[in-house]
């Protein structure tokens, strides 16, 4: 094959790209069509979701913990916290991973065990792990607590974490009373 013909099919697929882009500005010329400025029709959504996320520096929105935490179960609590057990123990006397261990969490003041490196916010972060305060945290842990190593994405599904707060919290020594 000499350059002649080698020019020839280099100048082909150059020829068939800049048909092919012509093509396409020449139809949007042709067929130019503007968009309307409000919608033909709006579709009316229903909000059905009864938890808002919030980070600690602004207002909480009050959440109904009580009918939330009725949705969960407990051994769905233990199966969705199989997630997290790649980085936390629930075990007695279980030993820390990546991330704390969490027997004995609920209730307990946020940041409290002593041989963790919790991140500056979470140390900081004077409350304890109240119910609400682990459903806001499961929602998104880095929008709950702005500046958490955690980089888990969190658990939309209120089912999800309210069965996994449930599991949590009867693994303690003595478990809460249920709101």
């Amino acid at each position: 094959m000499d350059s002649f013909e080698i020019n020839k099919i280099v100048a082909a697929v150059l020829m068939v790209a800049l048909i092919v882009i012509g093509i396409g500005k020449l139809s949007d010329v042709i067929f130019h069509v503007e968009k309307p400025k409000t919608p033909g029709y709006s579709v009316e959504v229903e909000t059905t979701t009864t938890t808002t996320v919030s980070s600690s520096s602004s207002e909480t929105d009050k959440i109904d913990i009580a009918a939330l935490m009725a949705m969960g179960d407990i051994t769905h609590g233990e199966k969705v916290f199989k997630k997290c057990s790649a980085c936390h123990s629930i075990v007695k006397g279980g030993k820390n991973a990546i991330g704390p261990a969490l027997y004995n969490v609920v209730g307990r003041k946020i940041g409290a065990i002593e041989d963790y490196k919790y991140s500056k916010a979470l140390a900081a972060y004077d409350k304890n792990w109240t119910f609400e305060e682990l459903n806001g945290f499961l929602i998104k842990p880095a929008k709950w607590v702005k500046g958490t190593k955690m980089a888990y994405a969190g658990l939309r599904k209120e089912k999800d974490r309210a069965s996994v707060i449930k599991y949590l919290n009867e693994n303690s020594d003595s478990p809460l009373p249920l709101p």
